[in-house]
């Protein structure tokens, strides 16, 4: 074994303090560079620093090797202070091959570092990504600053003394440039040797390579004449609380799992692995002692239908998916809307249409969830704006669905599923109450009528299959007022329809208040929804700080409305919105009020930058 520890890797050069970094990793999708960026983002939120990142997949399972469509990579952006986006341009770029540099190079700017794995640019690597000639000796990176590191060739010298072939040391070269960048970035390094030591117990030779790599990159950073010094970047100032770093997906599935404990529920998940959204899967398959239950189903189908038929037993009856699967659920989610039942949806946004982008991130289907299913069948829609706040979004799904009886659908995307952020875990005593009172006697004198509502939230009883004197009928086909009678009267029909929209209408009065953040004098509002939150946050601020007047809002339920966003809309002169679609927000708020609306889209799989919304509200205020 190799002694690691931080008095071993105590810099003789001295340290720089800066406020916030941001980081790209790039590499061949076999050169681990998730695994690098993941492990730099633990040690820093252990660390204390605040950060969010960017994970970007290959959208092909196996693309070729070398080339600029296998290109993974992975943004990580730390600071001393609150901030809520991965950073709209890396400044230090670790690109471990030319299609990598040839990847990310677009989005330096002058003066950002790169560090090359040098080993990587021969001809074939270079013919590979598309160069007709080495960058690195053509002068075309005069701009940045380039250190040029052998990290294959270090590597498999380090690991020599732990047995492992040259073939599967060099495996082990993004543990090198770790090791680079966590000299460069004064992180702590102990948290790293403890997860390789874990990691990989019961493979020795692979546990001592990858300390080896890591050690030797430490040590080339400390002993190299290529850097002048190291970079510290203090601890960020957080609310008081237990903190730990969170993915979308992952705080999705814990959201889920709380809403079940809170509800006194099983939680049932149906589904069928999408990109993505199969980690909620991944994860809930883990808590069969919480009285979680899972099934992986052949088809989108049958995940949707198990999930139903789970509410229907008196479980939390949840589905998982992206927009494809959505496609395939619509019919069943009709019937869920019919059958008055409690279920979520949970559509992991992406690039579409058909297979389109699958690991690329978009705001493909609001207009989908909102009107994609025949007949008139309203479903309320609640949309989680960061990685964190996927947890509190699948509360207050649940929290709708279950009061409501009614299927709800959670929309996040795949930046917010894959990318992460401190996390403060609440306490149980700060979660809602979502405990559910079934039905145990009848209801209409001696009968149960299964569609008597709740004056107050036209919610029908809930009733488990098998209680004794509460035999009910309940299905697709209209059903009579109150009895649940198969039912082909039209004025029944009407007024069946006019209630089941009228109970979702009616959420509005249960959801809170839209809130503006303002300024005096303002006549332009920025009005924002789900993963475009960050961005648009650091945007306002920025435009802000050019001291011009512009308020923002952002908005979580989106069906309904908030009770008073007309009132709020009315308020200003223009209306901008930021979507990664076409407008399907914009399209909503133009068909509901008389407002004057300036659409600001993206449809190219990759999220906004803060500038980007800067420039379109320095434009709308030019003359304010």
């Amino acid at each position: 074994m190799f002694p690691l520890t931080t008095e071993s890797f105590s810099p003789s050069r001295g340290r720089e303090s800066i406020d916030r970094v941001v980081i790209r990793f790039a590499g061949d999708s076999g050169d681990g560079m998730q695994l690098t960026g993941d492990r730099f983002t633990e040690v820093s939120a252990a660390f204390g620093n605040d950060l969010a990142t960017m994970p970007d997949y290959p959208a092909e399972i196996r693309a070729p090797a070398g080339t600029v469509a296998g290109v993974s990579a992975f943004q990580v952006h730390i600071s001393d202070h609150d901030i809520s986006t991965p950073g709209d341009s890396p400044n230090v770029l670790v690109a471990m091959n030319p299609a990598a540099l040839k990847a990310s190079i677009r989005d330096l700017f002058p003066g950002a570092t790169v560090i090359v794995n040098i080993d990587a640019f021969e001809a074939r690597n270079l013919e590979k990504a598309g160069y007709a000639a080495n960058p690195l000796e053509d002068g075309s990176l005069d701009a940045f600053t380039v250190y040029e590191v052998p990290m294959t060739s270090m590597t498999k010298e380090a690991a020599k003394e732990t047995g492992a072939k040259p073939r599967d040391a060099e495996r082990s070269k993004n543990f090198f440039a770790l090791g680079v960048v966590s000299w460069m970035y004064a992180r702590p390094i102990e948290p790293v040797v403890e997860w390789i030591e874990k990691r990989f117990a019961n493979k020795e030779i692979v546990r001592d390579a990858n300390l080896a790599a890591f050690k030797a990159g430490f040590n080339f950073g400390e002993t190299a004449e290529l850097f002048q010094h190291s970079f510290e970047i203090a601890p960020a100032v957080l609310p008081k609380g237990r903190y730990r770093n969170i993915t979308g997906n992952l705080a999705l599935a814990y959201g889920l799992l709380a809403a079940s404990r809170q509800s006194g529920l099983d939680l049932f998940l149906g589904s069928y692995p999408i990109t993505p959204a199969s980690d909620i899967l991944h994860e809930l398959s883990k808590h069969k002692s919480f009285g979680v239950r899972t099934m992986q189903a052949e088809d989108e189908i049958a995940g949707i239908g198990a999930a139903l038929g789970a509410s229907f037993a008196g479980q939390l009856g949840v589905t998982t998916t992206s927009g494809p699967g959505i496609d395939l659920k619509s019919e069943t989610i009709g019937l869920a809307v019919s059958m008055e039942l409690p279920l979520i949806i949970v559509d992991i946004q992406r690039g579409g249409p058909s297979t389109g982008l699958p690991t690329k991130t978009e705001q493909a289907d609001l207009l989908h969830a909102m009107f994609g299913r025949h007949g008139e069948a309203p479903v309320p829609i609640v949309a989680a704006k960061s990685p964190g706040h996927c947890f509190d979004a699948a509360l207050e799904a649940a929290r709708i669905a279950l009061k409501y009886r009614t299927p709800v659908f959670l929309l996040s995307d795949g930046y917010l599923a894959n990318g992460a952020e401190p996390w403060r875990i609440p306490e149980v005593s700060e979660l809602p109450d979502l405990r559910v009172e079934f039905t145990t006697e009848p209801n209409h004198g001696d009968d149960f009528w299964p569609y008597l509502r709740d004056p107050e939230t036209l919610a029908r009883p809930w009733a488990i299959p098998g209680t004794p004197g509460l035999m009910h009928r309940i299905g697709g086909i209209e059903k009579e007022d109150g009895t649940g009678n198969i039912s082909y009267d039209p004025d029944n029909h009407e007024k069946m329809t006019h209630l089941r929209a009228a109970k979702v209408a009616g959420i509005a009065k249960d959801i809170p208040a839209l809130e503006v953040d303002a300024v005096d004098g303002s006549k332009v509002l920025v009005l924002s929804w789900g993963g475009t939150w960050g961005v648009t946050h650091a945007g306002v601020y920025r435009a802000r700080a050019r001291n011009r007047r512009v308020d923002w809002a952002h908005l979580i339920h989106l069906n309904p409305f908030p009770a008073n966003i007309g009132e709020i809309l009315a308020g200003y002169d223009r209306v901008m919105v930021p979507e990664l679609n076409m407008g399907q927000l914009a399209k909503l708020i133009r068909m509901d009020f008389d407002v004057n609306v300036v659409r600001l889209n993206k449809i190219k799989g990759v999220h906004f930058r803060a500038a980007e919304i800067e420039a379109c509200i320095l434009e709308l205020t030019e003359n304010d």
